[in-house]
Parts: structure tokens; sequence; C-alpha cells
């Protein structure tokens, strides 16, 4: 399994998350993009945001997928840190759509993104 981390620091917008928090915001990811989608007059939501979301525990979100290109990203909560995890029968497909929430999440509440392959990315003010 692969996984990148969104560490929330003294100086984000939130200190604490649960995973209703992390719900909201994929929420509000979907729609976004589907609003991006009726600006260019085509059906991008699904492009979008292809997983259905499937709380399987507490502190767990489980993104599942019919599409072709994309199959399943787990996403996990405990107090200040949301975890990104890739099975091993993830896509690039997934890969990339987990990059993407990570920037969307880290970016929303100004935190720090620990990327898969590493690197790190700072979205609050240093």
């Amino acid at each position: 399994m692969q996984h990148a981390f969104v560490k929330l620091v003294p100086n984000s917008a939130k200190q604490t998350v649960s995973i209703q928090d992390v719900k909201d915001l994929l929420y509000t990811y979907q729609k976004v993009t589907s609003q991006t989608g009726q600006q260019l007059n085509w059906s991008y939501e699904q492009s979008a945001f292809p997983y259905e979301v499937v709380e399987t525990s507490a502190s767990t979100l489980h993104l599942t997928s019919n599409h072709e290109r994309y199959r399943s990203i787990f996403i996990g909560t405990e107090q200040s840190v949301i975890q990104v995890s890739l099975p091993k029968n993830a896509t690039f497909g997934d890969k990339g759509k987990a990059n993407e929430f990570c920037r969307f999440i880290a970016k929303k509440w100004s935190g720090e993104l620990h990327l898969f392959n590493g690197r790190i990315m700072y979205f609050y003010k240093r």
C-alpha cells in the first residue's frame, strides 16, 4: 500500500479533523467540479469524481469506482492527520485522483502535504 498524508499544523485553518469533515470536503469537491462541467457544457462530474463514498468505520472512508480507469482509495483520519492510501490494485488514475484530493484538502485547510513520493508541499504561511 502507498500512503500520502495531510498534516494540520498550528497555522492551519483547522486543528483537528473528523471523517465527517473529510466527507463534507469531498462533497464540496464534487460540487465545485460539477460547476466546472456546467460552465464548460460538458458532463465532467463522472470524470472528476468517479467514486462512490462508503464509510467503513468511524475514522475511514472507502472510495470505490466502477469506472474502468479507477478502482479504490482509502481515506482515514486521526486527530490532525488525514491519511490517503492506495491499495495494491490501485491504478495510475487512482493515484492521480488521490493526489488531486490531497492537494484540495491541504489547500482548503492550509495544511502540510506529504505526497506518495515522499515530497512535501506546504499550503500554510511559514
